[in-house]
C-alpha cells in the first residue's frame, strides 16, 4: 500500500513540475525584447544629450520592468534590512535604482554599438541566468543577467559586465554602514558619479 502511495505521490508531482514547466515563460525569449530596447534607448541621440538627472531617470523607468531594486538592495543592505521599516526600504531601494542606473549606463553605454548575441540560459526552478555578449572584430563583452520568476515576469536582481558583479561590489561597499548612515551613504556615491559624469 506505501508503495502504491509513494507512486501516486511521484506521479503528482510529476505532473504538477510539468504543468509549471509548461506555463513558465522562458527568460531569454521574455528579456531579449527589453534589452534591446535599453541598448535602443542608450543610442537614442536625444538621450545623449540630455541632462545627466535625466537620462538615469530614463533609464530607471524603463529598466524598472525587468529589474528588482528592491531585491537589489536587500542584498547590499544585508542584515540591517531585516529592521528597516518598509518606508525606508522603499526609499533606499528608490535611491539605490538611480545609483544603478546611474552605473549601468557607464557600463553598457561604451558598448552600445557592438552587436548584441544572445547565449545558452541557464534556468533552474524560478532562477536563470540570460547572457548576452557585445561583440565587433576586435572583441566580445559579456554581460549576464541574474534573475528570479515573479508573478510571471523574470527580474534581474543582479548584472555582471565582463564577469563582475554590479550588486556584489556595492554589498562591499555597504558591509558594516551603520543603519542610519546607510541613505546619506548612498546619496554621497550617487552625487559623486553624477559630478564625474559632468566633468
Amino acid at each position: 500500500m506505501n508503495t502504491v502511495l509513494r507512486s501516486l505521490l511521484f506521479l503528482l508531482l510529476l505532473a504538477a513540475w510539468s504543468a509549471f514547466a509548461a506555463v513558465q515563460p522562458n527568460p531569454t525569449e521574455q528579456v531579449r525584447p527589453f534589452i534591446e530596447r535599453v541598448v535602443a534607448q542608450l543610442k537614442a541621440p536625444d538621450f545623449k544629450k540630455d541632462t545627466v538627472d535625466n537620462r538615469i531617470d530614463r533609464i530607471v523607468a524603463l529598466v524598472s520592468e525587468h529589474f528588482d531594486f528592491q531585491e537589489m538592495s536587500k542584498r547590499v543592505v544585508g542584515r540591517p534590512w531585516q529592521n528597516m521599516p518598509q518606508a525606508q526600504r522603499e526609499d533606499f531601494a528608490a535611491r539605490f535604482a538611480k545609483l544603478l542606473g546611474h552605473v549601468y549606463i557607464g557600463k553598457v553605454d561604451a558598448y552600445v554599438e557592438m552587436k548584441i548575441e544572445f547565449g545558452k540560459e541557464q534556468l533552474k526552478n524560478d532562477r536563470a541566468e540570460v547572457k548576452t555578449m557585445f561583440v565587433d572584430s576586435a572583441k566580445s563583452i559579456p554581460v549576464s543577467y541574474v534573475m528570479i520568476l515573479k508573478d510571471g515576469k523574470w527580474m534581474a536582481y543582479d548584472v555582471f559586465v565582463e564577469g563582475i558583479s554590479l550588486v556584489r561590489n556595492y554589498m562591499e561597499q555597504f558591509k558594516g554602514i551603520p543603519q542610519e548612515q546607510l541613505v546619506p551613504t548612498l546619496d554621497k556615491k550617487l552625487n559623486e558619479l553624477k559630478a564625474g559624469a559632468k566633468k
